[in-house]
């Protein structure tokens, strides 16, 4: 199934990794180590402990590239690359992810859009895990790979027959955040349980921490703020959220990616226009 060699299954409660892959409810497809813990935490935590909802994380590139500062400033690339894995390994045994899959792929490769490589290996990986939801980046996203990895999974799962895909495809907010979509068009996620997992989870990524990125932080910061802002009228229903953006219908219909997510730009400009316009 796997491309490079160093690609792994992480599934240590599983005596066959790969056959445990069929019990996979919600799979997230991330492009770094600690994407899935970002964007994902509402999906995690609706799994943790429940013997009908199983996660499995994917992590598309191979950590390299790395900032190394501190007490990982003598780090190789390599080194990098084998804490990154470890440290996502930590997560997904603290997450009581059902199972966590490594694709150990170059970050350039990813970002090549006639890589089919790729989209086989991804398409694989999905028929194998048939899970009921699919999560991934958002298109508007600022991050080059974000948004290749996005795509990937888009050209992946249109070459599934639309009886074997998920149900429902979301893409999620790491380096931007969907608050701004129209709140009609926000799917919700309550992050509030479990929330020393939460920390936990995001806490075990050492390398970037200690590397001066507080994505921890940063994290729960955003979704305090998703939780307070997101009714101006009402009290906090929830102590955190994360927003998603439903894509199935992109999938589904074979639209053009960037024409989709302009729309909701679009559609964001002429609520902000209408509101402006109906008080001057």
């Amino acid at each position: 199934m796997f491309i490079n060699k160093s690609a792994e299954i992480f599934a240590p409660n599983q005596a066959d990794p790969l056959s445990a892959l069929s019990k996979t409810t919600d799979l997230c497809i991330g492009a770094h180590h600690d994407d899935i813990e970002i964007m994902a935490y509402g999906p995690i935590s609706k799994c943790y402990g429940n013997p009908n909802q199983h996660f499995t994380g994917v992590v598309v590139t191979d950590g390299d590239g790395s900032p190394r500062t501190g007490v990982y400033a003598n780090y190789t690339a390599e080194d990098m690359k084998e804490i990154r894995a470890i440290e996502q390994k930590q997560a997904a045994h603290i997450g009581r992810y059902h199972a966590q899959v490594m694709l150990a792929h170059k970050s350039s490769d990813v970002k090549n859009p006639n890589n089919t490589a790729i989209v086989n290996e991804l398409k694989e990986l999905i028929l194998a895990c048939s899970p009921e939801v699919l999560y991934t980046h958002n298109l508007a996203d600022k991050h080059d790979t974000h948004v290749a990895v996005c795509l990937q999974v888009i050209r992946a799962l249109r070459e599934i027959p639309q009886d074997k895909r998920p149900k429902r495809i979301e893409s999620m907010e790491v380096w931007r955040g969907l608050d701004w979509l129209c709140d009609e068009d926000k799917v919700v996620h309550d992050t509030s349980a479990f929330p020393n997992i939460s920390a936990a989870i995001l806490g075990v990524f050492d390398s970037q921490i200690s590397g001066g990125k507080r994505y921890d932080l940063a994290t729960q910061g955003r979704r305090l703020a998703n939780a307070t802002f997101f009714a101006s009228h009402a009290v906090d229903a929830y102590e955190g959220i994360c927003f998603g953006l439903d894509i199935t219908e992109l999938i589904n219909n074979n639209a053009d990616p960037s024409d989709f997510i302009v729309g909701y730009i679009d559609k964001f400009k002429n609520e902000v226009e209408r509101r402006v316009a109906a008080m001057s």
